[in-house]
């Protein structure tokens, strides 16, 4: 049996065609079928042969495989930039993580064995370019996988990332996910405590936060361990709040970062 299945669309728009691929995942990791939106740049069905770079855009807690489309226009992106770009469903508070308490919340490992593994398969990638980032939640999460497995990515960004875990003591999804949010089980996941990590990897990333974020705080520690430990770290930071207008802002710049990155490779 196949572990996905898709509905692809193909859309006119001022006499140009673009795709957008819809794969249903079948629930081996996850408690129900993931839905993941596929964007693929014009210029793919235009050059049968290159191979493309690709972006995951992971979403917040409470969203879900649609919530950067309602951000913003993602085929315009894919278009502008060339990149392939794949939107997962989060599975609302998944944390992107697997769970030690829920057998059915396992997204780290559909990440890695399910979707990135058919994105492979299925899509013309170049597995020299393939970078990942996300917003709150899907800023943890893009951190996150990247630190389980840096040599599948080009790079990482996070958008107003949850980049301290021990701040989310008292979220009671996160606690559904780990049994327990004490801070020893948060430090231990912390992105922030985990920062070393980066180190050895050698790669460039870029994470921002706007000044009115109740992240700001974090990020900007963030940065400043960034610092101390020599790696290379893009940090933007300006007016915003943890909102639309300060998401629609803030991805280009990851989306800027990331072409130059394919660039200079």
């Amino acid at each position: 049996m196949k572990k996905w299945f898709i509905v692809f669309l193909v859309i006119g728009l001022s006499q140009k065609l673009f795709a957008q691929e819809t794969l249903y995942f079948n629930p081996i990791y996850v408690p129900y079928a993931d839905t993941t939106l596929v964007f693929t740049p014009k210029e793919y069905t235009r050059n049968a042969t290159k191979r493309f770079p690709m972006v995951y855009l992971l979403h917040e807690q409470g969203g879900n495989f649609k919530q950067w489309s309602n951000f913003l226009n993602v085929q315009k992106y894919a278009d502008a930039y060339g990149f392939v770009i794949v939107c997962p469903d989060g599975l609302n508070d998944s944390w992107y993580i697997n769970s030690p308490r829920k057998a059915t919340s396992k997204f780290e490992d559909f990440f890695f064995k399910d979707l990135h593994t058919t994105m492979m398969e299925k899509y013309r990638i170049d597995t020299d370019q393939v970078f990942i980032t996300g917003v709150g939640m899907g800023g943890f999460g893009a951190m996150y996988l990247f630190l389980k497995k840096p040599d599948i990515f080009r790079s990482v960004g996070s958008c107003a990332g949850i980049l301290d875990m021990q701040n989310e003591v008292d979220n009671a999804r996160l606690r559904t996910l780990l049994g327990n949010t004490d801070f020893e089980t948060l430090r231990n996941l912390s992105i922030m405590s985990n920062i070393g990590k980066f180190v050895s990897t050698q790669k460039e990333i870029i994470f921002d936060c706007g000044i009115d974020d109740p992240q700001y705080e974090n990020t900007n520690f963030f940065k400043k361990r960034c610092d101390e430990l020599r790696i290379r770290a893009t940090y933007v930071s300006q007016p915003g709040k943890h909102d639309r207008s300060y998401f629609q802002k803030a991805i280009r710049w990851h989306f800027d970062f990331f072409k130059r990155l394919a660039k200079d490779n």
